[in-house]
């Protein structure tokens, strides 16, 4: 009888998480624009640098100025189904299916399996990526799990460090800039002025407050950085560049590669280290990004001398930090995320 009732229990608490709104992922179905009937797949899953608050806007711009269907996906909690980056459930990633580019922006996630297999059902068709900040390290799965490989410190030599090295061309390295005391100006590199994903961008205009990331130089295999990250001494764009190593050489902080999927399948990516929620306050770092979605999703020779990337809605983005738990009560829900 005790079995029978704690079977019944069970079920009862299970049933309230069926269907419920909060576990369907967002969409924005898109219209008229270069971007009409491409599909673009955004998840979101760091917990420092405010992607819940970066993709949704990200979503909106290329939605509504251009046309792209735009599912959202988030770190849910399965408990009450608001979002909580410390939990590793992202419900939705099947959307992949049909997508014609994932932008990614997660943090050492350690996803269940089956949730996984979207993400390595992708890469192995060769599929285009655009990768932000932490997506270097998009992955921290341990040794024992069937997709292991996939994490950013993974030393098997087919794959070694994971899917950052091998799809967006680094993972987690250091800190180059002083977090949270200097920010990053972007400096074109000489010879990449001509660059489709360059159009429309003002000398000086790509600026973050989020400091510049080290990377292994030379970038790895095909990569052709863009941008480098001029380290400045506070986090206005106004300031003076940092004297010293610092800055000589500089960061790559945005190139584009190619990585091998399956068989003779290649897919195209843009990697940027900058992104954060309040790197998006700067209307050429919001270029940068747009037009690189663009270019890796085939659509180059469509990006306008001056792509629109005006603010969607109300954008208040919020002082990157890490929040506990408890920072994410009483919680919000995806839909809240793209009101």
């Amino acid at each position: 009888m005790k079995r029978i009732r704690f079977a019944a229990l069970l079920v009862l608490v299970a049933l309230p998480a069926l269907g419920r709104a909060e576990d369907k992922p967002v969409v924005l179905e898109g219209g008229d624009g270069p971007g009409k009937g491409k599909h673009i797949v955004l998840v979101s899953g760091d917990q420092e640098y405010r992607s819940e608050e970066a993709l949704p806007q990200l979503a909106k711009l290329l939605s509504k100025h251009h046309g792209f269907k735009c599912t959202v996906l988030f770190t849910v909690d399965p408990k009450d189904g608001t979002v909580n980056p410390n939990i590793n459930n992202v419900p939705g990633l099947e959307a992949l299916k049909t997508a014609d580019l994932l932008v990614i922006f997660t943090r050492f996630l350690n996803l269940p399996d089956d949730q996984m297999q979207h993400v390595v059902d992708y890469v192995a068709a060769g599929k285009p990526v655009v990768g932000l900040r932490t997506a270097t390290h998009a992955f921290n799965i341990p040794k024992d799990r069937k997709f292991a490989k996939f994490s950013w410190s993974n030393g098997e030599s087919d794959f070694k460090q994971g899917f950052g090295k091998q799809v967006l061309g680094e993972t987690w390295v250091a800190h180059h800039g002083s977090h949270g005391k200097e920010g990053t100006r972007g400096i074109v590199v000489k010879g990449q002025e001509s660059n489709a994903i360059l159009k429309g961008i003002a000398p000086g205009a790509i600026f973050g407050t989020t400091d510049v990331y080290t990377v292994t130089l030379p970038l790895p295999g095909d990569s052709t950085p863009l941008v480098l990250g001029e380290v400045t001494e506070t986090l206005k764009p106004d300031s003076k560049a940092v004297n010293g190593k610092k800055n000589d050489p500089m960061m790559p902080v945005a190139w584009t590669k190619t990585y091998k999927g399956e068989g003779d399948k290649t897919g195209r990516v843009f990697t940027t280290t900058m992104g954060a929620s309040q790197d998006l306050e700067f209307e050429g770092t919001r270029r940068l990004i747009v037009n690189g979605c663009f270019w890796a999703a085939g659509l180059e020779s469509k990006i306008p001398d001056k792509t629109n990337v005006d603010l969607v809605g109300t954008f208040k983005p919020t002082a990157f930090k890490f929040k506990g738990n408890a920072d994410w009560k009483p919680g919000v829900t995806p839909a809240d995320l793209l009101k």
